[in-house]
């Protein structure tokens, strides 16, 4: 059974710092894309970064390339999401999913989310 638990959130200020972890477990993230997306209030779930298996290539959305970066740690079976000069339209739940990009937004292998809020 896929399981994937977030963690990380929190509320911070404009230009600040976070770090989410998402726990895998049930399978092995080292053979896996995996992949974060989030919901900001009222809207759809929108992709944000996704690490691909083979050689740990790395993309993003435009909106955080240059601020966001993802990792793994396959010894540990845990991805990363290091979220930096956050703004207010960061704001969001986010979640990791068991998917490259394109299926990162309707797959079901979703955690249950980690709230980012980002207000002076």
């Amino acid at each position: 059974e896929v399981q994937l638990v977030e963690s990380g959130g929190g509320l911070v200020q404009p230009g600040g710092s976070l770090t989410l972890s998402c726990a895998a477990a049930g399978f092995s993230i080292s053979m896996y894309a995996m992949s974060w997306v989030r919901q900001a209030p009222g809207k759809e779930l929108e992709w944000v970064s996704t690490i691909y298996s083979i050689e740990g290539t790395t993309t993003y959305a435009r909106s955080v390339k240059g601020r966001f970066t993802i990792s793994r740690d396959n010894a540990k079976n845990i991805v990363y999401l290091q979220l930096n000069n956050l703004k207010s339209e960061d704001t969001g739940i986010y979640y990791c999913v068991k998917s490259g990009r394109n299926e990162a937004t309707t797959t079901p292998e979703r955690g249950q989310g980690t709230q980012v809020t980002v207000s002076s």
